[in-house]
């Protein structure tokens, strides 16, 4: 794997939601995050690659390079749906959960064209929250925040769908 030069990376990360909180100009913030850059890795995957398969156990977080993205998820009954095509543009990480949990993946990201991606694994960002203690505060509680929109945005399709269906019985 290689490595990208360190003045291309650190804007990128600070661009990336979870690490917004961090200003490369102020020296602490700058340190932690050149640590940060020491433990990050680049992938490359070519059109059609799968990044992460839906249901693999997985330890790596993803932050788009380069590139584009679909996810998909697979359906109760068996089918694929597509969720989203996202874009290095979009300033996107997936594969986040893997830095707090061994969880399942949730869903599928495969490459739609050349992608390189930034990637950290879920032992060296616990070494380095160990180190720095508020790397792991500052990033965890944009991931509790993440988490907790999904899980209410969540609980409002599922009133509505709930909702629809008992206006659909109701009218039979």
């Amino acid at each position: 794997m290689e490595k990208r030069n360190i003045e291309e990376v650190l804007p990128r990360l600070v661009k990336i939601s979870l690490f917004s909180e961090f200003n490369p100009d102020n020296e602490e913030d700058r340190n932690i995050l050149t640590e940060l850059y020491e433990i990050i890795s680049i992938k490359k995957f070519k059109p059609g690659e799968i990044i992460i398969k839906e249901g693999d156990t997985g330890d790596e977080f993803y932050i788009l390079y380069s590139g584009s993205v679909h996810i998909s998820r697979i359906t109760p009954a068996g089918d694929s749906i597509a969720l989203a095509d996202l874009n290095d543009s979009m300033n996107i990480f997936f594969g986040e959960t893997a830095l707090i949990s061994n969880d399942k993946r949730s869903a599928s990201v495969t490459a739609l064209d050349e992608c390189q991606v930034l990637v950290m694994t879920s032992k060296s960002f616990h070494e380095l929250c160990k180190k720095h203690p508020v790397l792991g505060y500052r990033v965890l509680l944009k991931l509790a925040r993440r988490m907790s929109n999904t899980v209410s945005n969540m609980n409002k399709d599922k009133a509505m769908l709930y909702q629809a269906l008992f206006n659909e019985i109701a009218g039979n």
